[in-house]
């Protein structure tokens, strides 16, 4: 069986150090995977995530499967040879893109228009991991139902049944799939349930029964408070198996991210730093800076005089506010670069305080600052 080997080094409380590890790469947990939507993380390269010390990338199914195709990527040998990426990659199931287009859902999958050029497409549980195998991810996404928050009561339980149902299907089909894989792959399931404690712990009670090599936490993140996330995160993390991984998907603030760390979770991934690059903002010790502002037009202060390593260190705010000011492209990268190396450092400085038992003051110093 396409297992990952996942071994927990450290714990300080619920939280806790860990290395997975696959036959293409392993990596030390807690991790956060940058989103590379079309096969790339805007702005920067493959080259640039290596430098960058990312150990794996997350693939948007739904996207790559419409522009250019799964079966042009796979003959370029998956994503990892279509943008020469040697390390890990785990793509989504093209679930939460498609239910946010509001398409047609019946029980045995789902109907929509491409946001390219409206023409049709239907996935099920059994084509999204075909499309996912055609991607050559090494780590894939089962279809799930993702609603939306606040929903009825009614609606939840549609999507966690659906989710159950698809789940069984999706595994399944992953299975029969296995025998040809040529390199070690991984299926992790999905819970879902909104912010109904009960549904969050049948579906992860169902989701748990199938055996999936991982396990995500989904539907969440997406509009509710941080304070509203708590409860049921912790809830389907404490329905977790211990040994296995857990996910939790689009989740990349750092409160957001020391709180689901301290209930457990392994995994995380959010275009949120890329994106407020993209808008001018920097992650720094201090919380978020808009560059952009006019304050900063005659600061000779690197991008975070605290974070030293950031591969943006060399150039002043005051450069960067005018690159902003004039429209100028590199600013967007020089600050991808900048906030992914400082978030990527941000779980390095996580996994320490877990491995030293110093979490609890890690975790209280960062909601002073990003709470």
């Amino acid at each position: 069986m396409a297992n990952p080997n996942f071994k927990i080094t450290a714990t300080d409380g619920r939280a806790r150090a860990g290395v997975l590890s696959m036959q293409r790469h392993a990596l030390d947990t807690p991790t956060f995977m940058p989103v590379g939507t079309r096969g790339s993380v805007r702005t920067i390269t493959s080259q640039d995530l290596e430098e960058l010390g990312a150990d794996i990338i997350l693939g948007n199914t739904y996207h790559l499967m419409l522009r250019p195709g799964e079966d042009l990527i796979e003959e370029f040998g998956g994503i990892h040879g279509f943008a020469d990426w040697k390390r890990l990659i785990l793509t989504d199931s093209g679930g939460y893109q498609v239910f946010s287009l509001e398409p047609n859902v019946d029980d045995d999958g789902v109907e929509f228009k491409s946001t390219y050029d409206g023409s049709l497409h239907r996935l099920t549980p059994e084509r999204a991991v075909d499309i996912q195998c055609s991607l050559g991810a090494d780590i894939q996404m089962v279809l799930d139902v993702c609603p939306p928050i606040p929903a009825e009561k009614k609606v939840l339980e549609i999507a966690v049944e659906r989710t159950h149902k698809w789940a069984i299907r999706g595994r399944n089909h992953f299975l029969l799939r296995e025998k040809s894989f040529e390199n070690e792959r991984a299926q992790f399931g999905i819970v879902q349930g909104g912010l109904d404690p009960k549904l969050r712990q049948i579906s992860a009670e169902q989701i748990v029964e199938i055996g999936f090599d991982g396990y995500a936490i989904g539907g969440l993140s997406v509009g509710e408070t941080r304070q509203e996330m708590i409860e049921p995160m912790q809830i389907s993390a404490d329905a977790l198996p211990k040994q296995q991984p857990r996910y939790f998907m689009g989740l990349g603030d750092p409160a957001g991210l020391v709180e689901a760390i301290a209930c457990g979770v392994d995994m995380f991934d959010c275009v949120w730093p890329t994106r407020l690059a993209r808008h001018g903002t920097a992650l720094t010790m201090q919380g978020r800076v808009n560059l952009g502002a006019a304050r900063y037009a005659k600061s000779d202060d690197a991008i975070d005089p605290d974070f030293h390593t950031s591969l943006a260190s060399r150039w002043s705010r005051g450069y960067i506010r005018h690159l902003l000011s004039v429209g100028e492209p590199v600013a967007a990268r020089l600050l991808t670069l900048h906030n992914l190396a400082w978030i990527i450092d941000f779980m390095k400085r996580a996994r320490e305080s877990i491995i030293q038992g110093t979490f609890d003051d890690f975790q209280k110093e960062t909601l002073e600052i990003w709470g």
